[in-house]
């Protein structure tokens, strides 16, 4: 569970009504960008500070690329292309290094056309060690809250869905006190599937919705 502290800082923080009243901060008081917001002739455009990101490396970042290896485990920072991979990964001192599991492999069935993701009609079977490795993994990285999502499986009679309840059957057992969200597929529409996800004993059920169905394959 979050500490006490973090508990405190959330229930007291500032809420949506602060953002829109314009309350919260004086203007006069945020730091003043100091760079050019236009280009002098032939001077080479630089990116502003706050659009740039570190190349991924560190203790963190490695220990955890070198777990997911070893048990064979995808995650969609990865497979998705992610730019801010290094600060998820990377954690800090004072940080916890977080990773979105993607479960059922790294080729999805479908070929959005704003995905970076591998797809094939056919790929291949599910490996049945992962829900295990999952749990084994974020039991050893000593998470509080772990994002568990996929690719679409439509290969499959229930889309993966009996493979995402044992996965969070798996880290319930490890670590009954660990908080599981599962991002789970439309599993094209099919309720019981999304009912045996629901069920499994997960804490958040999301699924996305990232653009309109003409824009999906």
């Amino acid at each position: 569970s979050l500490p006490g502290e973090k508990k405190e800082f959330l229930q007291n923080g500032p809420d949506l009504q602060d953002f829109v009243s314009g309350e919260l901060s004086d203007k006069s008081t945020w730091a003043e960008y100091k760079g050019n917001l236009k280009r002098e002739k032939g001077e080479r455009l630089h990116l502003p500070p706050w659009l740039k990101t570190k190349i991924p490396m560190g203790k963190n970042y490695n220990k955890l690329k070198n777990t997911l290896r070893s048990l064979n485990l995808h995650t969609v920072c990865e497979e998705a292309r992610c730019p801010n991979i290094g600060e998820c990964w990377g954690g800090g001192e004072y940080a916890t290094a977080t990773a979105t599991i993607m479960l059922m492999g790294d080729t999805c069935t479908r070929g959005c056309r704003f995905c970076s993701v591998k797809t094939a009609r056919n790929p291949p079977p599910l490996d049945p060690q992962e829900p295990y490795n999952t749990a084994r993994a974020i039991a050893a990285w000593g998470l509080d809250y772990v994002v568990l999502t996929s690719v679409d499986r439509d290969d499959m009679p229930d889309g993966g869905a009996e493979h995402f309840a044992k996965t969070v059957l798996h880290l319930k057992e490890r670590n009954p006190k660990i908080l599981v969200e599962c991002l789970t597929p439309d599993f094209r529409g099919d309720l019981k599937a999304v009912e045996k996800v629901a069920l499994s004993g997960l804490d958040v059920y999301a699924h996305n919705v990232e653009t309109v169905p003409a824009l999906q394959r």
